[in-house]
């Protein structure tokens, strides 16, 4: 089908699941068997007597629950620092995945990246490791000297794996990337120092990232992945100077910077919201490159992701008189601009503009526009759209899925929900991970954690991993409703799986401990926190101070703030300091701390 050039104005006008609880906590917590009173209680799901009918509607049982087969789970650890004498063989296979710069968006997705490459490393070498870092990183003890003791087999797919677990931890993360340096017979190459990298970025540890790659143009191990790992965090730091520098860099190490180069940096300012700083850029390069259709839809999807699109209807235009064709994927981003200020009318008329003249819109179109109506809780208009989808022979895929399943849960017709996850597994459409990360927000939010589980189950069970998303929304759910047990069975979940806690993993948790009464123990976790590298918590200092008092230690704040001072932690220091003197001055404390 021929595509026609349209130009567009330049001011547009116009009771669900009741699952058995105590089943569920024995998932998490794997075998626990607890003599009480002369009777063994064996809580293992896996081998639970109970039919599963009996924990789920018989519905969602035959839809769900066969989707995938069972797996055995991770067993309970009761001592997580164990150094084994023996070594351990390693099975080494290179591992590189070249991350481009990508102009199909989603306002829905995490911006984490996620690699689906399958590491062939050891996992109990990996673990081997992470355990000593665990131990005595927090201790602050001499973790170097035990991880040479250990005679660990270091190869740059080990370091990159374990890099890969501490990606938001990222002082343990440089210790040990420092350390494997060190080691006689290893030598960093471009997968460790960009995995290193990446990490120092998302914690905004610039001068740290810089020095290391000065060193890698030292080495002559630099590639444009490296510059594009620097682009993207100063671009998610808001120093756009910065992020344009790179280009001198690349010029000083004899890179090319052409289209592509430019197109990465442009991407990242307007994944960020820097569409504007985006197009100053642009105005000023394009001198030195010939844009391409890549260039002008990332531009537009900068504008339109801060929804001015009366500059992206400008974009469009100059596109256009460059003698550029507007592609499928310039075409749904304008579509999802024009949603996003609430354009529907003008959305409306470009799809059927696209059905007339063409591009014709694809699975993604279908899904900008189904995803809108269920929003606006606007079902019988989604299924509509849905329905003449597959008339026209557009395949839906798991994203238009999750749109309407997200939407019909939302408004409680769960019936609805059943129907389409049957329909997606006689069509041979499987659930991918946003889709179980989106059912598991539906429950979590309708504080339903039981449900989360079994979800949980099923996506583990199927072969994908979950993200740290994925496991901030259960403990967050857990403790909302005061399912404290369950909180910290997740937690130690994250932890055998190796998934790294963030920020958010933090202050959820230890804000859950405290909620609890558990303050000494929420104390040893928000320490472990800020010796990772992270912020003080927002969390209930109140109660935090309150709980010690009781405990016969009414400073804990001061001692905490003269402990990060001794330690050099300055800033953190201050902020323990302020809140302590506010509790002193005012007799009480706000909610949470204030940076």
């Amino acid at each position: 089908m021929s595509t026609t050039k349209h130009k567009i104005l330049k001011n547009p006008s116009s009771i669900i699941l009741n699952l058995n609880n105590a089943t569920n906590a024995a998932f998490f917590h794997r075998q626990q068997i607890q003599q009480q009173r002369g009777t063994t209680q064996n809580l293992v799901l896996n081998s639970c007597s109970m039919p599963m009918s009996r924990m789920f509607h018989t519905s969602f049982n035959n839809i769900i629950n066969n989707l995938s087969y069972q797996v055995p789970f991770i067993l309970s650890h009761t001592n997580r620092f164990i150094l084994k004498q023996k070594q351990m063989s390693l099975d080494i296979n290179t591992r590189f995945t070249n991350k481009g710069y990508c102009v199909v968006t989603n306002s829905d997705s995490e911006l984490e990246d996620v690699d689906d490459v399958k590491s062939l490393v050891d996992e109990n070498e990996v673990k081997r490791v992470c355990d000593v870092i665990d131990e005595l990183f927090a201790l602050d003890r001499n973790m170097e000297a035990v991880l040479d003791e250990c005679k660990v087999k270091l190869s740059c797919d080990l370091v990159v794996e374990v890099l890969d677990r501490y990606r938001h931890a990222r002082k343990p993360a440089f210790r040990f990337f420092c350390w494997a340096g060190g080691v006689k017979g290893f030598s960093h190459d471009t997968r460790t120092y960009n995995a290193m990298m990446s990490v120092l970025g998302k914690s905004k540890q610039f001068e740290t990232m810089v020095s290391l790659l000065d060193e890698m143009g030292e080495k002559k191990l630099l590639t444009l992945e490296t510059f594009q790992i620097c682009i993207k965090a100063f671009a998610a730091g808001q120093q756009r100077r910065k992020a344009v520098g790179m280009f001198e860099l690349m010029k000083k190490y004899n890179f090319k910077v052409g289209v592509d180069s430019i197109n990465i940096l442009l991407d990242n300012l307007c994944r960020v919201k820097l569409g504007k700083e985006a197009q100053i850029l642009f105005e000023k390069l394009k001198g030195r490159f010939t844009p391409n259709i890549q260039t002008y839809t990332i531009l537009l999807n900068g504008w339109c992701k801060v929804g001015n699109l009366l500059e992206a209807g400008k974009v469009w235009n100059e596109m256009i008189d460059k003698g550029l064709s507007p592609d499928i994927v310039a075409h749904n981003t304008m579509l999802e601009g024009l949603l996003k200020v609430h354009k529907r009318s003008d959305a409306v008329k470009l799809f059927e503009v696209m059905k007339a003249k063409g591009p014709f819109p694809n699975a993604r179109s279908y899904t900008i526009m189904i995803r809108d109506l269920c929003k606006q809780k606007r079902m019988k208009d989604a299924v509509e759209y849905y329905e003449k989808m597959l008339e026209c022979g557009c395949t839906p895929d798991a994203a238009v899925y999750t749109c309407l399943i997200t939407g019909f849960g939302n408004q409680k017709q769960m019936d609805k929900v059943y129907g389409l996850l049957k329909e997606m597994k006689e069509n041979g459409c499987p659930p991918d991970g946003r889709m179980y990360n989106a059912l598991i927000k539906l429950m979590t939010n309708r504080q339903m954690p039981d449900d989360a589980v079994r979800i949980y189950k099923k996506m583990i069970q199927t072969g994908i991993e979950p993200t740290i998303h994925t496991y901030n929304m259960m403990l967050k759910s857990f403790f909302k409703t005061e399912n404290y047990d369950m909180g910290v069975a997740v937690w130690e979940e994250m932890s055998q799986k190796g998934v790294c806690p963030d920020d958010n993993s933090y202050t959820v948790f230890i804000g859950g401990l405290v909620s609890q009464g558990r303050s000494m123990e929420a104390c040893k976790y928000l320490e472990e926190m800020i010796e990772k590298g992270m912020k003080p918590p927002q969390l209930d200092y109140n109660k935090f101070a309150v709980d010690f008092s009781r405990a016969g230690k009414p400073n804990i704040l001061e001692e905490l703030a003269q402990k990060m001072r001794l330690e050099g932690k300055l800033e953190v220091s201050d902020v323990f300091s302020r809140y302590a003197e506010t509790m002193k001055r005012t007799g009480k404390g706000f909610n949470f701390i204030r940076n």
